[in-house]
Formats: C-alpha cells, structure tokens, sequence
C-alpha cells in the first residue's frame, strides 16, 4: 500500500520482526484484498443485465462520436440504421467530442473522452457491458482510495470497515453499474479528502505541506471539474471547511501558511477558467429544466430517504403493500440505528486528539455540501434532492465516517470489542443483502423501466411491429432509443435483426395532431398486420384517437387494454393492410 503513504508524504512502515505482529498484518492485508475482490465481482455481477436507460442512451451517443444530425428524426428507420448510430466513430478526437458536448449537452468533457478511448481498446460487440465497465473499475478503486483515507487519517482497522462499507454498499454499486459520470469523481472527491487533511496535519504541526502534497491536492480538485460540474461543490465544501479550521487554529499556524493555501485555492480557479464559459451557458440551457421545485418540507425527507439507501436499499418500488411496507418500515429502523451507532462513534472521535481533525474536517465538509444542496434547492428552485446519486458529492466522507466510527473497539460505557464485531456484521450484512437486490434489478431500477416496456411491447413476437414516439427535445428521443434497445436484451430470437421491426421519431412541438398527420405519410413496406406502440409524452388517455392511419395502408384500432404510463404514456394499435 505505498502509493497511500506516497499521496500523505509518510514514510512506508518499518518491517515487522515479531511474528504475531507479522501475521496481524498478513492478515489486514489479505482482508483488504478479500474486501476489493467482493467489490469488483458485485459491481461486475449482472453488470449488463439491465437495459440501458434515458440518460446512459445520452451518454453512450456522445462517447461514441456522434452528435444530433446524426439522429434518425421524422422518417421511418429500420434496427439495422438504429445499429449504425450507436456504432463507434473511432476518428471522433476528444477535441470534437468536448465541441459537441459543448454545444449540444451540460456536461464537462473529460469522462467522454477517457469512455471514448476505453471502447476503442474494449470494443462494442457487447456495447452495455463496454460502456458499464469503465465506470465499475472507478468504483473498485474508489475501495482502494476510502481505505488509504481511513488508514492514514485514522487507524487500519477504520481503513477496512470503510473499504467493507463501500464494497458491499447499494449505492456505491448502483452508481458502479451505470455508464455514467459518478464513480470517477466519487474517486477524486475521495483523493482531494484525504489530500486536504493531510495538508491540514501539516499546518497544524507548523510543519510546511511539500509542495507535491499541494500539488496533489489542486490536480485533484482541478481535474474535478471536467469530470462532472457538481464536483465544484465539493471543492467549494473544502475550501470552506479548510478556512474555517484554519480560523479556529489560528494560533498553531506557522508564517505563511495563508500564503500557501490562498495560491493553492487560486490555482483550482484558474483551473477552472477555460470550461467556465461553457459552464455558465449551461444553466440556462432547456435540459436543466427538468428538475421539479421543491414542495415545502419534502425535500428534506427525501435526502434522509437518500442517506438510507447508502447503506440500506430493501424492495419497495413496484411492490404489493405487503411487501413494502414491511421493507420500508426495516429500512427506517435499521437506518435509524446506524445513525445512533454512527453518531455516538463519531462522539468518540472527536474526543480523541489523534482524530479529532479527521472526524471536523470530514463533518464540515458534509455539512458544507448540504448546505449548498439546500440552496439549489430551496433559492434556485431545482429539487435535486429527487436525484439520490447526486449523493455521489460527500457519499465518500460519510462513509470514511461510518467506517471510523464502527471500527472504535471501546467507548467509555458503550461497545465493547464483541459487540463492535457483531455490529459491523449486522452494518455490512444489512448492506450486501441490499447490493444482491440491486444487481438483481429489484432495487434502485432503471427510471421509465425500459426492461418492463420491451416486455410489455413485444407481446407478440412473431408480429410485426413499429414504435412510434412523439417528441420535442433529445430526451424524449433518447427515450425511445433505450426501449428499442431493450427489445433485443432478453430475447433469444433478437427484436432488432427482424425485418419487420420499424421505429419513427416524430416531433410533437406543435402538438399531436399533425403528428397523426405525420403518421399516415410516412412509408413502410406493407404487412398483413402490425402492433403499433405509440409513445406520446404529455398525452392523456382519453386523448389517444380510436384509430390511426399509417401510410395510407394500415388502419389502425386502438387496444384498450394494453395502455400503459411509467410516467409517460404508450398505446398499443393494431393495425391491418386495407389492400
């Protein structure tokens, strides 16, 4: 483990002559290796058996090179041309993927490209599983870097509870089963944590951080922010934790010590200054206008809902009420005593001198970020609080925290050493139960279930069939692209290499009635009969047509007992040539 002794400027320990000393730590470290395994198979497990959804089918089109034009819009398309956009563009530069970012999305560009060159090295032929891994790899060593924390900053035993925490945790590994952007900053933000209290021992102690802890420390949070721009919130959440401690010890400061950090601080901005522009033309963009406002108190209750599921996620969603009930209330009980042990652990540390800087630095900096989460919140109105992996910004300092306070052995008139064992079993047993349920699908599963509506869709597989779905911006489009491509997972005669499978992207801007226009115009090679889903954002039942036309050669009648809405609606019609 030196690369953690090499991030905190300390020596490797000295060799070890006793052998009980020798075997101790003999086993640590095959501890530590069993808990990294354990990690790597769940966040490997299942890994493509979801589908993909709405905002990984996003992802997956800018890591791949390309960008609108080359969407398939208004006209009627067949799986083998839905094959050709979702094909890598190995000649696509990182240069032009930012440009198209840039232009077309509100994402900084660093994990596209760094996706991008992991498909050419992996691949595409199992494309959900290429674009699935990378992100699973962050989140193993994102094990390795909260136990290098909790080591150095605390004791070994708190280095392994925390690396076990984030093993088996179902929110770590949902994160770590998505293409998506979260692990690698769940990384950094690790990293620039354990950076930032080292350089905090060092002021304290009046001893100089070396410049290459400094340097750590600002490349970390530098590159941050071309990996997610929430990372931003962690870096402001330091930098106020830092000043503030630095205020309170004042006096154990040596000469210059301001000096250092105010042109470390100065650094991270300067950083920050060639992506600022794109940044600021983000918040104005119509994609960040789907999040809710907040509605009174609710919020609130839904980040507590959010911190559960860190170290708890029992069934719930889409289950009978005898089931989750009983589940929901187990989750708030066992989450409830987490807390308590948590709290009273955390007690414990902060008496002690050794980590008292450790536990004030770890809480302040998830105090700061909650803080900035309720501004958003509550002055910008945008309910983020709706999102539960927006967590990703302080998920690794609580659980260091967690980790810390479940490893303390003796308190005083609190847990003894047994009792801190069976404690730690039951927090990770509770917690790895939960992850089997995520990687099985019955927990944290995909927004608008693209898996449940290829079902419902293909429920006739011999007939042939055409998805239509109306919409007015990219991610009604990249909707219907995630149910096209569920249709092919699951199925042993493949959906998207049958001739008679049609999709059409039509646009809804000015309502739905030149889209039923739209419908009869288009062209299609004619079938005796057809399954038509019609996928209509913003559609009332009732408003569905009793019949539709397409291609002035189907007639189509509307099936009203296969209507469904997963927050939007789709309507089976079944159609037959009028020839």
């Amino acid at each position: 483990m030196g690369f953690c002794y090499a991030i905190a400027d300390k020596p490797l320990p000295q060799p070890i002559e006793s052998m009980s000393q020798s075997q101790k730590l003999s086993r640590h470290y095959l501890a530590l290796v069993g808990i990294v395994a354990l990690g790597t198979v769940l966040r490997f497990w299942h890994l493509d058996l979801k589908p993909l959804w709405l905002d990984e089918v996003l992802t997956a089109f800018f890591i791949l090179g390309r960008h609108y034009n080359d969407l398939p819009l208004d006209i009627v398309f067949s799986p083998s041309t839905l094959e050709q956009i979702l094909t890598l563009q190995p000649e696509a530069s990182c240069g032009e993927i930012a440009r198209t970012l840039a232009a077309q999305s509100t994402h900084p560009p660093l994990f596209f490209c760094l996706m991008h060159s992991w498909l050419r090295f992996m691949g595409t032929d199992s494309l959900v599983w290429a674009l699935r891994s990378l992100p699973a790899g962050f989140g193993v060593a994102g094990i390795v870097a909260v136990y290098c924390l909790n080591r150095l900053v605390f004791y070994p035993t708190a280095g392994l509870i925390a690396a076990a925490l984030m093993a088996v945790s179902p929110f770590a590994v949902y994160l770590s089963q998505e293409a998506r952007h979260y692990t690698l900053p769940m990384l950094l933000i690790t990293l620039a944590l354990l950076g930032l209290i080292e350089i905090q021992h060092r002021l304290y102690s009046q001893q100089q951080p070396h410049p290459t802890l400094w340097l750590f420390w600002v490349a970390v949070n530098s590159i941050g922010c071309y990996v997610h721009y929430f990372f931003i919130l962690a870096v402001v959440a330091q930098v106020l934790t830092l000043v503030g401690l630095m205020l309170w010890h004042r006096q154990q400061l040596s000469r210059g010590s301001w000096i250092d950090v105010l042109l470390a601080i100065a650094a991270i901005a300067v950083s920050y200054l060639p992506q600022l522009s794109v940044l600021l033309g983000d918040f104005g963009r119509p994609e960040t206008e789907w999040l809710p406002t907040p509605d009174s108190f609710e919020p609130l209750f839904q980040l507590l809902i959010g911190w559960l599921l860190m170290v708890i996620a029992l069934p719930v969603e889409n289950q009978p009420l005898w089931v989750a009930v009983p589940m929901g209330v187990l989750t708030i009980g066992f989450g409830g005593w987490v807390v308590w042990q948590g709290f009273r652990g955390i007690q414990q540390l902060w008496r002690k001198p050794s980590t008292q800087l450790a536990t004030l630095t770890l809480s302040g900096f998830i105090v700061c970020v909650l803080l900035q989460f309720l501004a958003i919140i509550y002055l910008l109105d945008k309910d983020i609080s709706v999102v539960p992996r927006y967590h990703f910004v302080y998920y690794p300092a609580i659980c260091a925290l967690l980790g810390a306070s479940f490893a303390l052995e003796k308190g005083k008139n609190w847990r003894t050493g047994e009792q801190r064992r069976w404690d730690v079993i039951v927090l990770l047993g509770a917690s790895l139960l939960s992850t089997v349920f995520v990687v099985s699908n019955l927990v944290f599963i995909k927004p608008f279930h693209p898996q449940q509506v290829a079902q419902n869709m293909n429920l006739e597989p011999t007939a042939p069939l055409m998805i239509v779905v109306g919409y007015s911006d990219i991610q009604d489009v990249a909707l219907g692209l995630s149910f096209a491509l569920a249709l092919d997972q699951g199925h042993g005669d493949s959906r998207l290499k049958n001739a008679d499978t049609f999709f059409a992207f039509l646009n809804r801007e000015q309502g739905y009635q030149p889209l039923w226009q739209k419908l009869s115009e288009l062209q299609i090679a004619p079938v005796p009969r057809l399954n038509l889903w019609v996928v209509a954002p913003g559609l009332k039942r009732r408003d569905y047509p009793q019949q539709l036309a397409i291609a002035s050669q189907q007639t189509c009648t509307l099936d009203p007992t296969q209507h469904y809405r997963i927050g939007i609606p789709y309507q089976l019609y079944r159609c037959y040539f009028r020839g």
